[in-house]
């Protein structure tokens, strides 16, 4: 039951980023990670909204959040990238671009 009630937040707060509602959005991305720690994709989509909203350093943790559960997913890396270039935090911001290249080039950032 609970994947049935994570599913259905998340896919009301796409309906809300879609529609440009960005603060209903993160609420409701923010209560898909309370019921679920280790949803990727409520993860990713919670920091992506957070950057759009300005909350830089919020969804670096985000992104580092999906970094950790996925750590061979290229779009990951590059949305963790974009955040820190945002924050000004270029060293990091290389290292993940670093990451995600390796990723484009089919190799992997860590061995399953």
């Amino acid at each position: 039951m609970p994947d049935a009630e994570r599913e259905r937040l998340f896919d009301d707060a796409n309906g809300c980023l879609a529609l440009g509602e960005l603060e209903e959005a993160s609420a409701l991305y923010r209560r898909c990670v309370a019921l679920d720690p280790d949803f990727f994709d409520g993860w990713h989509a919670l920091g992506m909204c957070l950057l759009k909203l300005g909350e830089v350093k919020e969804a670096i943790g985000c992104g580092l959040q999906a970094t950790t559960l996925r750590p061979n997913d290229l779009l990951a890396w590059t949305a963790l990238s974009q955040m820190y270039v945002r924050d000004g935090q270029i060293g990091e911001a290389e290292a993940a671009k670093a990451n995600a290249r390796i990723l484009s080039l089919g190799g992997r950032v860590v061995r399953e």
